[in-house]
């Protein structure tokens, strides 16, 4: 059997009109939208499809429907016979990979990012921050920087997205301080984002608190697949020490770097990135362009990777 992994796209990904396509084409696809609809009394079809973009971005909203857009990719792809030999996924869409590795149920997963989506909003009201890209450093500088600049307030790394972007995490002061020292130490740009907190930082101390207490009465299996961590870039299979990650992963940084070079290096094959978007093979041209990486996000990419051509369904 082929070692493909599938990977799972996090926040930022999402698009007004995702999944339509697959949605329109398959029964199962419907299936899953209207199972993950009622399982958080939420019409994600009407939301995914027809927005608004406003409401779509809302944490809350936007976390559950980047799963289940995520997980009616995975349906046509399990549909097609393809098997993952390993999975993860990039902050929220580890939750999907779960999905994926039938750790989690669907109604389980989708419940849980809403309250995840719920309660990191809230932190950001209750204790303000922003995140910035730093682009163009290496990782030892910024650590540095962030060490520094962090003896005035809370800055942390977020994300180690690939070599050459990191996302840093904090107070907005600290940030921005930050953010001047990286360009002082010859970052290329350093880029403020629009995000509604700090995320995967302290400041979302609240929000893991939260979580913790809500994925107590969540049912984890052992995963039937390789489940790649976020928090530890390694993989893990014990259904507690998955819990406990998800819980960490609120606050600690998404080490994506190290969980694509471990997948590189347990021995992928093909890397197929499911859900919108194509985030996760940007950077991955970055990490190691030595395994082939392709999109399964749409009906046409789906019909693409199987076959080699659309159907032109």
């Amino acid at each position: 059997m082929e070692r493909i992994a599938l990977l799972f796209p996090g926040q930022g990904s999402q698009a007004v009109g995702m999944g339509k396509d697959l949605f329109e084409s398959s029964p199962k696809v419907r299936e899953v939208y209207e199972r993950a609809s009622e399982a958080i009394d939420l019409d994600l079809a009407s939301l995914s499809f027809e927005g608004p973009e406003d409401e779509l971005r809302k944490t809350v909203n936007t976390q559950p429907a980047l799963l289940v857009a995520g997980v009616a990719a995975l349906t046509l792809v399990l549909e097609r016979g393809v098997e993952p030999w390993a999975v993860t996924g990039h902050s929220l869409g580890e939750y999907t990979a779960l999905v994926a590795a039938r750790s989690l149920k669907l109604e389980d997963a989708v419940r849980a990012v809403r309250e995840r989506g719920k309660l990191m909003y809230e932190a950001g009201l209750e204790t303000p921050g922003t995140m910035a890209a730093i682009i163009g450093l290496d990782a030892e500088v910024l650590d540095a920087v962030v060490a520094e600049a962090g003896s005035a307030g809370v800055v942390q790394v977020a994300n180690y997205n690939s070599p050459s972007q990191i996302v840093i995490s904090g107070d907005t002061t600290t940030v921005r301080m930050a953010m001047q020292l990286a360009t002082e130490r010859g970052a290329r740009r350093a880029i403020e984002l629009k995000v509604s907190g700090a995320f995967h930082s302290d400041l979302l101390e609240s929000a893991r608190l939260g979580m913790e207490a809500f994925l107590e009465s969540i049912v984890i299996e052992k995963p039937q697949a390789i489940f790649v961590a976020n928090v530890t870039g390694s993989a893990i299979d014990d259904p507690e020490v998955i819990r406990e990650n998800l819980v960490r992963q609120i606050t600690n940084p998404v080490r994506w770097v190290d969980s694509m070079r471990t997948i590189v290096d347990l021995g992928a094959e093909r890397l197929i990135e499911v859900g919108p978007g194509n985030v996760l093979r940007g950077l991955m041209r970055k990490i190691d362009v030595s395994v082939p990486t392709a999109g399964a996000g749409s009906l046409k990419e789906i019909d693409i990777l199987m076959d080699g051509s659309p159907t032109g369904r």
